[in-house]
């Protein structure tokens, strides 16, 4: 199989985590992509030019984390990172949507700066995405899933505050410490994490 995505990309390193923990990873060849590049393949492996990208076995492509996660989950016997009880299966896959949620108000941040002039900033809008960011921040310390159990939320909230501590669009540790000890269970959890860091 194939896997398609930055070093750099949150949602690539869920993907990466999953299959590492999973013990799948060495199944996969892991391959760049640059989404802005009109020239990447990326394009024409998912029409709406995002990453990761994984290439099954048998030709078919699963985009995005969220259906790749799901997709390694099944690969690997089922009920390992998506529990099969209903309840706990849902509450684990809205875990996922508000970390996921947060790491794309956090990239479009960086988007803003990277590729937009200075002069041309609107920071309501910028205001309007870390407003997201601080909310989903706020639910994830007021309601933090269980650190000890990996499974696609745990792993999503983990490079959301991955990113954030990477990418530095707030400071969640100053402003939501409880997190910091949460974060640190979670990497004692899944070694996959460390394992995973984008480059310094």
């Amino acid at each position: 199989m194939i896997l398609r995505t930055s070093i750099t990309s949150p949602f690539g390193r869920k993907a990466r985590i999953a299959a590492t923990h999973l013990g799948l990873i060495d199944r996969i060849s892991i391959q760049p992509a640059e989404a802005m590049d009109p020239a990447d393949p990326l394009r024409k492996e998912n029409p709406l030019g995002k990453m990761p990208v994984m290439t099954l076995d048998d030709g078919r492509r699963v985009y995005d984390s969220r259906v790749i996660l799901e997709c390694l989950d099944h690969l690997a016997g089922g009920g390992k990172i998506l529990p099969t009880d209903w309840d706990a299966r849902l509450a684990t896959l809205v875990q996922q949507a508000l970390a996921d949620g947060i790491m794309d108000a956090a990239i479009l941040i960086v988007y803003e700066g990277r590729h937009r002039p200075e002069n041309l900033h609107h920071k309501p809008w910028l205001d309007y995405q870390l407003g997201k960011v601080e909310r989903g921040l706020a639910g994830l310390a007021a309601n933090p899933p269980d650190a000890t159990r990996v499974n696609v939320g745990t792993i999503a909230t983990a490079c959301a505050l991955g990113y954030i501590d990477w990418r530095k669009q707030t400071d969640w540790r100053v402003n939501h410490p409880s997190l910091i000890s949460w974060l640190d269970a979670f990497r004692a959890a899944c070694p996959a994490f460390d394992a995973t860091l984008p480059p310094a």
